[in-house]
């Protein structure tokens, strides 16, 4: 295990409207190239972005309308998807969970997040050095630059254009809560989605051309489910010094050191 950062060349820097222009055929014709070759997969909460405890409040809310009364029931969120932080708070409850009654509480949360936005932006913030690192990383053609999170599809999108950070994602290529309960079957979708846009010809991405980047122990076991290699990062509910006791493949902090992190993340490009 390396704790910290590694120090190798990194990926060459371009301007930030350089994103736009390497989307569609032009990004598929590098790949056919064999051009790319690096699939970085982030998560959200706690990674890339405080929500400002919208992210919990939603699920209260929408099984507090259902059902009533909590009953100062707490449900551990971090590196769990929603469908399955909904069905822990059913059992929990004594209900059923039944796919209509998952699905029609996700909808609740959904919209609970869509009418709170304006709150989220207020009190919620991105992690020091992720705008500066996304927009780097993006910039870099060897790189397809997505997410890998527990968030539905819907709620994933709606934090990351709240902070601004969407424009450097290729969103199409994510994995999400919403396609799988089970987050270990997370990066294969991931993978899947980008061999599909992006073609699978040339150099097709293989797991082992994959990171997860994420703030749980969680995030590990699905990079090694995925067979991809995982840094972990102490922003969120595990701070670094228990993280690095887990066996990543590097745990730093924070990712304020936008050009040291590319460096551990594309170093071997």
């Amino acid at each position: 295990m390396r704790t910290g950062v590694i120090d190798n060349e990194g990926p060459p820097r371009v301007g930030s409207n350089q994103f736009a222009c390497l989307q569609g055929d032009a990004r598929r014709s590098l790949a056919l190239a064999g051009m790319i070759r690096r699939l970085l997969l982030w998560d959200i909460d706690g990674t890339l972005v405080h929500a400002g405890g919208m992210g919990g409040q939603v699920f209260d809310d929408a099984l507090i309308a259902a059902y009533g009364d909590l009953r100062e029931i707490r449900i551990v969120m971090s590196g769990k998807t929603d469908p399955q932080i909904v069905r822990e708070y059913l059992e929990a409850l004594g209900v059923p969970a039944e796919a209509a009654t998952v699905a029609a509480l996700l909808e609740a949360a959904e919209r609970g997040l869509a009418a709170g936005v304006d709150r989220m932006k207020v009190r919620g913030h991105t992690y020091p050095g992720v705008p500066e690192l996304l927009e780097r990383l993006a910039g870099d053609e060897r790189i397809i630059n997505s997410v890998l999170t527990g968030n539905t599809v819907a709620n994933a999108k709606l934090k990351l254009a709240t902070f601004g950070l969407d424009r450097w994602l290729d969103l199409d290529v994510g994995a999400y809560g919403s396609d799988d309960a089970d987050r270990t079957r997370l990066v294969e979708v991931a993978l899947g989605r980008g061999r599909e846009r992006y073609g699978s010809a040339g150099s097709p991405l293989t797991p082992g051309d994959a990171w997860v980047i994420g703030d749980t122990p969680l995030d590990l076991a699905c990079a090694r489910a995925g067979g991809a290699r995982c840094l972990l990062v102490g922003t969120g509910r595990y701070p670094a010094s228990e993280l690095g006791a887990l066996g990543a493949e590097a745990v730093v902090e924070n990712l304020a050191d936008a050009d040291a992190v590319a460096k551990l993340l594309t170093g071997d490009l």
